[in-house]
């Protein structure tokens, strides 16, 4: 029973309920960006049916149940819930007062342009990948995250024995950082904090109550940060005032908020409301609360603060996953973790493209050898029975290439030279020889294989 709970304890850990400090992803949303990806559900493309979606995340990549795979996806639709919105959802994806989504068979999705900032680069060879549950397909272990989305879009999720729940912030704010950080690695969390980034940037907007719940968060990765929704008194008639809520603290249900208003004022608890109203609409947030011709605005709005959910705390635990090891990390611990998978994201990718040069660049001097020698070439393979046979005496015959060795010491490998004025032609120059369109063979086209 121990070893058991141990293995499902490490199983929840690293493979459900913690983001990777790399691309701020858990590994359902990270199977959902990359099942659309492969599946062409990109933001310049029609929207696809969410259940279509749900259905190749969770055949290919997740199994586990639909529900929680489209709760994952419908989140990151959710601009109330993400900093920057992964998913473009067209239908009803959920709103500030609590109401769910409409089922995955009605709703339908593409990748956002954000997320494609997140997997471009993934087909040069820049991340590991790994089998799938049931070794049919090959998924990424990480993405090639060109942002830190762990702090842009924060996260949340409970393990066992251990939780994290990191804020959104600002984009340029972070990017401003890692700026900072390159150009000088010494650079303090406080240094940070006093010229770049200020604190969290929550998407329901609201203000941040002082800097030490911050400072707290940002130095040791744990900190409560006080929350406050927007408010502006106005004067909507002769001697009647009215606070007018135009933002409320992130994470707030909104129509909870107003229930609980409502009861505070039932009971007593708050005095001088006369009306409440929600008057939310596409455009924005407004919740009117009416106060009574002798009620003190500024007294009113203290008691809202002090009862109701326009004031609350965001308890920020930041727990992420580093070389696979759940780890509290600070600003500065997540945004060097981040720097230096970069690092090795563009030494993968410069590896790959040099590879590909080189490989083409390989090619190339096969194609001058054959065209030198033309003629040849061409007997050789219209000699031939089948074009194994052809390929295999294009390998064996050695070439004249004392003109072009000079194009081919400049191009092939050095251990490939010219011998003794013969060049041997390899499998892969042999196969594009056997590939190539006889109008490659005018002057013109000679000319530019040369």
């Amino acid at each position: 029973m121990q070893s058991s709970y141990l293995d499902y304890a490490m199983s929840v850990i690293v493979s459900r309920a913690l983001p990777d400090v790399r691309d701020g992803l858990k590994p359902v949303h990270r199977r959902i960006i990359y099942a659309m990806n492969e599946s062409g559900y990109v933001y310049n493309k029609p929207f696809r049916k969410s259940a279509r979606i749900v259905g190749d995340v969770m055949g290919k990549y997740h199994p586990h149940g639909d529900t929680a795979i489209y709760d994952a996806m419908v989140r990151m639709a959710q601009d109330f819930s993400m900093r920057l919105p992964l998913i473009n959802g067209q239908g009803n994806f959920g709103s500030m007062d609590g109401d769910r989504a409409a089922a995955m068979r009605y709703t339908e999705a593409r990748m956002a342009k954000t997320a494609h900032a997140l997997i471009d680069d993934i087909d040069k060879g820049t991340v590991d990948f790994k089998s799938n549950y049931d070794d049919t397909v090959r998924e990424p272990t990480v993405l090639p995250a060109r942002f830190p989305n762990l702090l842009v879009n924060g996260a949340g999720g409970i393990a066992v024995g251990m939780a994290t729940n990191i804020p959104p912030h600002n984009l340029g704010e972070v990017i401003d950082c890692c700026c900072a950080l390159i150009e000088n690695p010494e650079t303090s969390i406080v240094e940070l904090m006093e010229s770049h980034i200020q604190g969290p940037d929550f998407p329901t907007g609201g203000l941040i109550m002082g800097k030490q719940g911050v400072h707290s968060a940002f130095t040791t990765g744990r900190g409560s940060v006080i929350m406050r929704g927007r408010t502006e008194i106005q004067e909507i008639r002769k001697d009647r005032n009215a606070i007018v809520i135009s933002e409320v603290p992130y994470q707030v249900n909104k129509a909870r908020m107003v229930e609980i208003m409502a009861d505070c004022v039932r009971n007593k608890k708050i005095e001088g409301i006369s009306a409440l109203r929600d008057e939310s609409d596409r455009d924005g947030v407004r919740v009117v609360v009416e106060l009574k011709r002798d009620a003190v605005p500024e007294v009113v709005l203290a008691q809202l603060f002090r009862y109701t959910p326009l004031q609350t705390s965001f308890g920020v635990n930041m727990l992420a996953l580093d070389g696979g090891n759940p780890k509290m990390m600070n600003l500065k611990e997540i945004l060097v973790a981040f720097l230096k998978f970069r690092e090795e994201v563009i030494r993968r990718r410069t590896i790959f493209a040099l590879g590909k040069a080189r490989d083409k660049a390989h090619v190339l001097a096969g194609l001058a050898v054959a065209v030198a020698n033309i003629d040849e070439v061409i007997k050789l393979i219209r000699a031939a029975k089948d074009p194994a046979t052809a390929r295999a005496q294009l390998m064996e015959r050695p070439w004249p290439a004392v003109d072009t060795a000079p194009l081919i010491a400049l191009l092939d490998d050095p251990g490939r030279g010219v011998v003794d004025g013969n060049y041997r032609l390899s499998e892969a120059q042999a196969k594009a020889i056997l590939e190539l369109r006889l109008h490659r063979l005018t002057g013109l086209e000679r000319d530019k294989i040369g």
